[in-house]
């Protein structure tokens, strides 16, 4: 039997800013196994960007309910069927999460932390050991309480080596104790010194440093932005506006941790660095097959992301109107990072200090078990959701599928001796971006390996290297008749 699909344009709105959103109050019924499947896989069959890439998500590739039941039944879980039998092969990034909840709070820039923010490398290429190094500490947290800063490093957590298999399980409960750690030489030893360290829920703001500098060359603003969490859009905006009011004459965006998020508040920030391209292209969107035909069908204006001149509080953009912009980025550097910087380069001078970056460029958004995929009527019965990516971005210029990165044009990576304050004019990432507004060949960092990070504290986050769309999005009606 043909199955047929109807995509009608629907006036639904589907918004995921979820901070807001209240617990249902249904009869809680749980679903079957089968039940969550049928959501996953109509979810996947929906929106999904590669739906034409994985033969089980075609239209025709079942004739009836029963074959599909089938199906679901052969995967042991809604796990198993999600990664092993839905997702392309290309696709690092579409995820399952069994918890919506903890996921809409993990887009309000709210999660479990001690406040360690930490990368993890080993002690060389083929040994098992490995190393934990700070790259900052959040404010108000344990870590802060207990001095852990920048540079500290650790090899053991609650007296047990740190290795390749075992970093990730000893690194996630909720309370742990590290071994701290020196570099002598070119030998790893503990010093001795123990801290214990406890989670506590814990909100974000991504806003880590916003300061000016005062320099040869003028006033130079320096922003550390560690997540595109829109929910931190008004403290986004009031920096821009005292870099305004200090009359910087340049700006350093300091991306290197900064693994992604909000596609909106990547907009307002290249509206902030900029102000004199309002109504102009930022980003393209194009989505799977069935959807990029209808939209630019019915609504092709749906498919391009503005500049534009307000924040979605309706506060009005603290604009720069600068020409030129300084990002400092690294491998962790990822998606709307990503977007923000390939956005702004057909129309100003964008110069890259650092590493690749990670090379996103698709963004996803939140399924739920409900007739629509919103929030609002989600199945009781489970709290399963699909965070699968739905579209990839382009700028103006139509450059897409940067899948090695984005390349710095002066390249520099950050060394677990000699890391620096953050902030400080003589940390060496910054020191060289410095270097380079004043006129000056960056000192490079040539005897330094690049740091081949095998973990970091962010993977426990659901949204780790995630670009998502908080936009209405347009959501057609299925109908599928087996």
């Amino acid at each position: 039997m043909k199955t047929t699909r109807n995509l009608l344009f629907s006036l639904f709105l589907l918004l995921l800013t979820v901070s807001c959103y209240d617990d249902l109050d249904d009869v809680f019924i749980p679903a079957n196994d089968l039940e969550i499947k049928n959501f996953i896989w109509s979810a996947m069959n929906d929106m999904y960007l590669y739906k034409a890439d994985v033969p089980n998500l075609a239209d025709d590739r079942f004739a009836t309910q029963a074959e599909l039941d089938e199906f679901l039944k052969g995967f042991s879980s809604p796990e198993n069927l999600f990664y092993d039998g839905l997702i392309a092969n290309h696709d690092e990034f579409s995820f399952l999460v069994e918890d919506y909840k903890k996921l809409e709070k993990s887009l309000d820039g709210i999660n479990l932390t001690n406040g360690m923010q930490y990368g993890v490398i080993a002690y060389s290429e083929t040994s098992e050991e490995v190393l934990g190094y700070v790259r900052y500490v959040l404010p108000n947290t344990s870590a802060e309480e207990k001095g852990i800063k920048r540079g500290d490093l650790f090899n053991t957590v609650d007296g047990v080596q740190l290795t390749r298999e075992n970093y990730f399980r000893l690194l996630q409960p909720a309370s742990y104790t590290i071994g701290l750690a020196e570099i002598n030489e070119d030998e790893i030893s503990s010093t001795g010194e123990t801290v214990t360290l406890q989670k506590e829920e814990y909100s974000s703001n991504p806003v880590y440093i916003a300061e000016v500098l005062d320099t040869p060359e003028g006033n130079v603003g320096y922003l550390m932005y560690n997540g595109f969490t829109s929910s931190f859009d008004e403290a986004l905006n009031e920096a821009f506006g005292m870099f305004k009011a200090e009359g910087i004459e340049n700006l350093v965006v300091d991306l290197r941790y900064n693994g992604g998020g909000s596609v909106e508040t990547a907009s307002d920030l290249a509206s902030m660095i900029t102000g004199q391209f309002k109504g102009e292209i930022f980003s393209k969107e194009q989505w799977n097959e069935d959807y990029q035909i209808l939209l630019e069908t019915t609504a092709p204006k749906s498919l391009i992301n503005l500049f534009n001149d307000r924040i979605k509080t309706g506060a009005a953009i603290n604009s720069l109107g600068l020409g030129k912009v300084y990002f400092i980025t690294t491998l962790r550097t990822a998606s709307a990072s990503e977007l923000l910087i390939n956005s702004l380069k057909p129309y100003i001078e964008v110069v890259q200090v650092g590493e690749n970056t990670t090379g996103k460029f698709q963004a996803s958004t939140t399924l739920y078990d409900s007739p629509d995929f919103r929030r609002n009527g989600a199945n009781a019965g489970h709290t399963y959701a699909v965070q699968p990516l739905i579209y990839k971005t382009l700028n103006a210029n139509n450059v897409s599928d940067y899948v090695n990165g984005l390349t710095p044009d002066y390249e520099i990576s950050e060394s677990i001796r000699n890391l620096g304050t953050l902030g400080d004019p003589q940390e060496p990432l910054l020191a060289a971006v410095l270097d380079i507004i004043e006129g000056r060949e960056p000192t490079m960092n040539l005897n330094s390996k690049k740091l081949k990070v095998l973990g970091e504290n962010q993977m426990y986050d659901p949204l780790y290297q995630k670009m998502y769309s908080e936009e209405p999005l347009p959501l057609f009606e299925q109908n599928v008749t087996f």
